[in-house]
């Protein structure tokens, strides 16, 4: 607290009026007759001396804020009358801040965020009988103010200017309107979904010096009238959920589950994320990624939904423009985190049965609405539980190749050469391969069989998934391309992961699989498999999980031509287990709607 001397009521009576005429222009401008004096006193001393607002006057002072509006610094109070705030009223109001007061932080105490803060603007505020204007509160909100009410309540007297300020009388409290962030924590029904976000892991208040105002030095250190802090959310950015539910600038729905939702969801869903012992900040892993997959997709920014958009399709902030789709998760037809669209996993209408909005209790907030849901039609196979794509030619695809010992330089040298193939347009092949492009293992060591160990990034745990190994034909590289380079090839399929304590595991999917001459071959090497443990969201040198192809070629089949030991490889996929068929000629997606939604043509 600094006080307040003759030199501060003299630079503050100057501030008054210049900050008067910088945020209203004019004083005139804003008003039918002639200008109003600055009346003496602070607004402080202006509230105590009413007595039709002894009641505010009393929250007022007993929350501290007596201090601030008999400072140097600048206000515009809209203060209710005694006939709209009782005595009784100020009391329960004073007991409430006392209750709170030392458990929470003075920002975050209810009273003076909700109550004070939502009465109180900074700077100077005018209206004129003309006016229709918005403000900014103390609290953050936006306002709607004119000549006769503020966000619909009535203006009883108005434009009495003091010399730190503005002061309104209003016939009524204003209402306070949480945003969609700070509703989570009021409804008790939300309080699971409330304490993940409110969780300090990510959650945290920062201190904005250039939006505080500082009133002066003590011991070398700036001492401030008030002190801003803004809400920092890490859930809020763009690796997680890119919505900032917190701020008021931006329109967000969010499908919130209520407590008993939530707990069957996370019970659901946290064996997906069982990671290894050694995994570094396990714990935090396993608490951090079952929730975040839960809410992930559950929130909409209205710039990206507009109504007429709303009826047909619903995009999450969490979803991504189609030229992105298949950058982010292998192929174009993947529509994760989008509902309702007609060619993606989820075809049902946003407030169709069964659609994401569907039955949900919706509750306004400042910033949007909270759609309260008591029953979750957000399928994991249309979010976090994805198709598992490795491009062949991809980068970091390849872990390492098969090596042999030269006897002359003692040297180990690659038996096998990964040569880069692109499918033209005048191919018959051309839309058929995975990304356009395969990869063609070409022996250099021609009297070797061979090996090539592929990454596989991202895989769930206690979830099933159907594996495919994807062959291309020579015919997709060189339409000319002759008997012997069409042959077929034999191969052994190992696949690696981890076990609880970290110890590498294999097992043999396909002890021998041969491919198909001439079509693009999808081969099923395992149904419904489950790994042990996750490796969703790791940044791993060298993956856990991988899958090693080992061509299975006697020298006399490759001798008498009958079979090749190059390998020609589109992609692996690994795909959520009953989300795909194979017949003789289309691979077709059958993720959960009413039939077939994609399909990849195969010769």
């Amino acid at each position: 607290m600094i006080t307040r001397n003759i030199y501060n009521k003299v630079i503050g009576l100057a501030l008054a009026a210049l900050t008067f005429a910088a945020c209203s222009d004019t004083w005139g401008d804003h008003y039918d007759g002639v200008a109003a004096g600055v009346e003496s006193g602070s607004l402080w001393e202006a509230i105590k001396q009413d007595g039709n607002l002894s009641n505010f006057a009393s929250v007022i002072a007993a929350c501290g804020y007596d201090k601030s509006l008999a400072s140097s610094q600048v206000f515009t109070v809209f203060a209710p009358t005694n006939d709209y705030l009782s005595q009784a009223q100020a009391n329960e109001l004073i007991a409430s801040y006392n209750a709170e007061k030392g458990k929470v932080s003075e920002e975050d105490n209810t009273v003076i965020k909700e109550f004070l803060q939502n009465h109180i603007a900074l700077f100077n505020h005018s209206v004129a009988s003309t006016s229709n204007d918005s403000l900014v509160l103390m609290n953050g909100k936006y306002t709607t103010i004119s000549s006769h009410d503020i966000n619909g309540t009535p203006i009883l007297t108005s434009n009495r200017l003091f010399e730190n300020g503005v002061l309104f009388t209003v016939g009524g409290q204003i209402n306070y309107f949480p945003n969609v962030f700070e509703y989570l924590r009021k409804d008790a029904e939300l309080d699971s979904v409330s304490s993940f976000f409110y969780n300090s892991r990510y959650y945290r208040k920062e201190f904005v010096a250039r939006k505080s105002v500082a009133g002066g030095f003590v011991d070398g250190k700036t001492v401030y009238l008030d002190s801003v802090f803004v809400q920092q959310n890490d859930l809020f950015d763009y690796d997680f959920l890119e919505a900032l539910l917190n701020s008021e600038d931006s329109t967000y729905w969010m499908v919130a589950p209520t407590n008993e939702v939530w707990a069957k969801l996370i019970e659901a869903y946290e064996p997906m994320f069982n990671y290894d012992n050694t995994v570094e900040r396990r714990d935090s892993l396993v608490y951090t990624n079952p929730r975040l997959a839960l809410v992930k997709g559950s929130i909409f920014n209205r710039t990206n939904n507009p109504d007429a958009a709303l009826v047909d399709s619903a995009l999450s902030t969490s979803a991504v423009i189609y030229s992105a789709r298949q950058r982010m998760w292998g192929q174009n037809f993947l529509h994760y985190y989008q509902f309702g669209d007609n060619t993606g996993f989820n075809t049902l209408k946003p407030y169709g049965e069964g659609g994401v909005f569907n039955g949900t209790e919706n509750i306004a907030c400042s910033n949007g609405q909270v759609m309260k849901a008591k029953e979750w039609h957000i399928n994991p196979l249309n979010t976090f539980y994805q198709w598992i794509i490795v491009e062949a030619e991809g980068q970091g695809s390849i872990q390492e190749l098969s090596k042999v010992k030269n006897t002359t330089s003692g040297e180990n040298e690659e038996t096998i050469s990964p040569v880069p193939r692109i499918v033209e347009n005048d191919n018959h092949f051309y839309g058929m391969i995975s990304n356009g492009r395969f990869v063609e293992f070409q022996p250099l060591k021609p009297n070797n069989n061979h090996t090539v160990k592929f990454n596989i990034e991202n895989v769930l745990s206690n979830v099933g998934y159907d594996i495919y190994l994807v062959s291309a034909p020579a015919l997709a590289n060189d339409s000319n391309a002759t008997t012997v380079q069409r042959l077929p090839t034999k191969m052994r399929c190992t696949l690696g992961y981890n076990d609880q304590d970290g110890k590498h595991q294999e097992t043999i999917l396909q002890s021998s699989i041969t491919t198909t001459p001439d079509v693009v071959d999808y081969m099923l090497l395992a149904e419904d498999f489950k790994f042990p443990c996750c490796s969703y969201g790791l940044e791993e040198e060298e993956p856990q999980v991988t899958l090693t192809l080992e061509t299975r070629v006697s020298s006399t089949e490759q001798r008498t031509n009958k079979f090749s030991r190059t390998m020609m490889i589109d992609c692996i996929m690994l795909v959520p287990h009953g989300a795909s068929v194979v017949s003789d000629d289309f691979f077709s997606i059958m993720p959960h709607g009413d039939g077939v939604v994609y399909s990849i043509k195969r010769k």
